[in-house]
C-alpha cells in the first residue's frame, strides 16, 4: 500500500508520539508508541481487543498522562486537555436533559462564547451533520445515529484542529454506519482537521484513512503502519467494489490474524 503525501491542511496540527508508554499499576497497557500524524491526515488505529487503542487516544487528548514518553502537538508537549483537540465518544455522551442545540453549545458555553454566537454556531453544525430541524429534540427522541451526529456536531462546534474519535460508529446499524462514514469524509474535506480514529473494523479503517496504525496485543506497540492508496473523494460503491480495496482489507486481515 502506498500513499502520496497530502499537503498540510490549513489550521490542522501534526501529532508526534514519542515512545509513549502507559501502565495501570502492574498492567502495562502501552509500550514505546512512536509515530507521527501529519497535519490534516486521517489516521485510523486498529488492533486486538485490549491492546490500548482507547488509552492512546485519551493520552493524546490529555485526559490521562503517559507513564513514559510524551505527545507533542505542533511542537508543544501535551500536559492536559486543550482547545486544539476534541474527543468523540462511542457512547455519544450527550446531556440527556438538554436539547440537541444545547448539547452542541455545551463546549462553547464553557469557553465563554456569547449566547448569540453559540446559537449561530450550533445551528450551523447541526445543519452540517444533516439534522436541521431537530435542534429542539432531546437525546431520547433521537435515534442512535442521530445522537452520534449531534456528538460530532458538538465536537466540531468548538473548532478543534485535531478530532479524536473512539469507535464512534460501533453502536449503529451497518446502513447508518456507511452513510455516516461518507458524511465524516465530507466534513473532513470541508473542515481540514487532523483525525485520529479508533475502530475494530478493517473495512472502515481502509475506507476512511490515509494510513492505518496496527497495534500489537497488550502491551500495545506499533506493529505496522499501512499506507492506503485509494483516490479521494471516495464513495462506498466505487471503492468497496474495487480489487484494490479488497486486497488492502485482506492484507490488513492477514496482519491482524497473526496477532490474535
Amino acid at each position: 500500500m502506498t500513499l502520496e503525501a497530502r499537503p498540510a491542511a490549513g489550521g490542522a496540527l501534526d501529532i508526534d508520539l514519542r515512545r509513549v508508554s502507559k501502565a495501570f499499576g502492574p498492567v502495562e497497557a502501552l509500550r514505546d508508541i512512536s509515530a507521527d500524524v501529519r497535519a490534516g491526515e486521517f489516521l485510523s488505529i486498529i488492533g486486538p481487543s485490549g491492546c490500548g487503542k482507547t488509552t492512546l487516544l485519551k493520552i493524546i487528548a490529555g485526559l490521562i498522562p503517559a507513564t513514559a514518553g510524551e505527545v507533542v502537538i505542533d511542537g508543544a508537549v501535551v500536559r492536559g486537555p486543550g482547545p486544539d483537540r476534541s474527543l468523540v465518544f462511542q457512547d455519544f455522551a450527550l446531556l440527556p436533559w438538554a436539547t440537541a442545540q444545547r448539547n452542541v453549545e455545551f463546549g462553547l458555553r464553557l469557553r465563554g462564547v456569547t449566547a448569540a454566537e453559540r446559537r449561530e454556531t450550533a445551528l450551523r453544525y447541526i445543519a452540517k451533520v444533516g439534522l436541521a430541524g431537530f435542534e429542539g429534540a432531546y437525546p431520547h427522541q433521537l435515534s442512535g445515529g442521530m445522537q452520534q451526529r449531534i456528538g460530532l456536531a458538538r465536537a466540531l462546534a468548538v473548532n478543534p484542529r485535531i478530532l479524536l474519535m473512539d469507535e464512534p460508529f460501533a453502536s449503529i446499524d451497518e446502513q447508518t454506519r456507511r452513510l455516516f462514514q461518507d458524511d465524516l469524509l465530507r466534513l473532513w474535506a470541508e473542515e481540514r482537521k487532523t483525525i485520529v480514529f479508533v475502530t475494530h473494523s478493517m473495512e472502515e479503517a481502509i475506507y476512511l484513512s490515509d494510513r492505518v496504525m496496527v497495534l500489537s496485543p497488550r502491551p500495545g506497540r506499533v506493529h505496522q503502519l499501512f499506507k492506503v492508496e485509494l483516490p479521494r473523494p471516495r464513495d462506498q460503491r466505487g471503492v468497496r467494489e474495487s480489487g484494490e480495496f479488497a486486497a488492502m482489507v485482506e492484507g490488513l486481515w492477514t496482519v491482524l490474524r497473526k496477532l490474535q
